[in-house]
């Protein structure tokens, strides 16, 4: 039995997590998934929540969280759901990993439908782009001085706009075309296809660090 489970989405592939962390993978959590975890002979010693479910079923609720921690789990969350969770449950003992996690903690970001996706049920891809990641992305691009904040601003409106189903960078940017000039326009263009951060990520294989470096320290750990 895996010392740690990590539910994981499209944040992250399987492949790319197994890269970072020795653990069983799980798809995105849903309700009941946790109890079914502590149910087990041998419950793991560690939970990972990066990604959830919103739509297709009732999403994972704290008090669920809560009982992994009672039962002397640790519990990490990033990401997305994870990130959502995290910043309630922190006080009571979740561990919050990653720079999404801070926004939400924090209270510089309380709407959910800001870390929403849709996603390929079976290879668990990415089907559209969390509005998140290109708040990041926009604001790693003005520090970069890729693009002026007029045209940062517009890009934000635009693609909170859309419905977070249709939400892409591609539709985003052919709708702010109308609105900038077309150097402006190749400007941005070209950061998003070259520079632009992935923070859903990130976050993701950072809370994976933070899990083995949990699980290496346990007495006689074997990760």
């Amino acid at each position: 039995m895996s010392s740690a489970v990590v539910f994981i989405g499209p944040s992250i592939s399987t492949e790319a997590a197994g890269l970072e962390l020795d653990a069983e993978f799980a798809p995105p959590v849903q309700r009941g998934d946790i109890g079914r975890l502590l149910a087990r002979e041998e419950p793991p010693a560690a939970i990972g929540i990066v990604d959830g479910k919103f739509l297709q079923s009732l999403c994972i609720s704290p008090k669920e969280v809560l009982a992994a921690i009672d039962a002397g789990v640790k519990v990490f969350g990033s990401s997305s759901m994870g990130a959502l969770r995290a910043a309630e449950c922190a006080p009571f003992g979740m561990v919050g990993v990653g720079k999404i996690f801070e926004e939400y903690h924090s209270g510089r970001n309380d709407d959910d439908d800001d870390v929403a996706v849709v996603y390929d049920e079976k290879g668990l891809g990415a089907l559209s782009e969390p509005m998140i990641n290109l708040r990041f992305a926009i604001s790693a691009g003005l520090v970069q001085e890729a693009f002026t904040q007029d045209t940062a601003d517009r890009f934000l409106r635009i693609a909170k706009g859309l419905y977070f189903p249709q939400r892409n960078t591609r539709a985003a940017l052919m709708l702010l075309r109308r609105e900038v000039s077309a150097e402006e326009h190749e400007r941005i263009c070209r950061f998003f296809a070259e520079d632009a951060p992935d923070t859903k990520r990130d976050d993701a294989l950072e809370l994976l660090a933070r899990m083995r470096e949990y699980l290496a320290a346990r007495p006689g750990a074997r990760v």
